[in-house]
């Protein structure tokens, strides 16, 4: 990273907070004939979340879409706080940040699109992902090489873990 600065605040982060469409997906929304809704997740954010529970760093979900599939990936990444059909996105925010005694210097948040600002405007580093609304892009200290469904949580994760000088590998010795 270019911004030396910028990579030692990441040594600062317990928590990342990210929306879910546009960020954890690619903004696609599948619904088939019978209505049923399905979204494609990426298996490096996956990863993402393994490592990032591994290390003892908090991920948190708030998304203003209530979703089926969301709730299931959720739960199989073993993601504790997930927040769905909230756009009040800043009240669930400091709900987070309390219940876990934590200052927004501590939290990152990744987001993508109009409805995330108000977080962006607070998080101790607010992130976009690659191929986020530009109206928003503006409010982001990094923007992730990685689009939304393709990697960006892992992306972030990684940033945050290699800041604070962990070995990513050690886990599979």
């Amino acid at each position: 990273m270019k911004n030396k600065t910028l990579f030692s605040k990441f040594k600062n982060i317990k928590l990342i907070v990210s929306d879910v469409d546009g960020v954890l997906t690619d903004n696609t929304i599948y619904i088939d004939d019978n209505g049923t809704e399905s979204k494609k997740f990426s298996i490096a954010d996956g990863v993402g979340a393994y490592l990032a529970k591994k290390f003892g760093l908090e991920i948190a979900l708030i998304s203003a879409r209530k979703s089926k599939a969301t709730e299931i990936r959720a739960k199989q990444l073993k993601i504790k706080y997930v927040f769905l059909g909230r756009e009040d996105k800043l009240r669930i925010y400091e709900k987070i940040k309390k219940d876990l005694k934590l200052r927004d210097s501590q939290i990152a948040y990744l987001g993508d699109d109009i409805v995330d600002i108000p977080v962006l405007k607070k998080a101790g580093i607010p992130i976009c992902v690659k191929d986020a609304s530009t109206l928003i892009k503006k409010y982001a200290d990094y923007i992730t090489k990685a689009e939304g469904g393709r990697g960006a949580l892992r992306e972030v994760v990684e940033m945050v873990l290699l800041s604070k000088n962990k070995n990513l590998t050690e886990i599979f010795k």
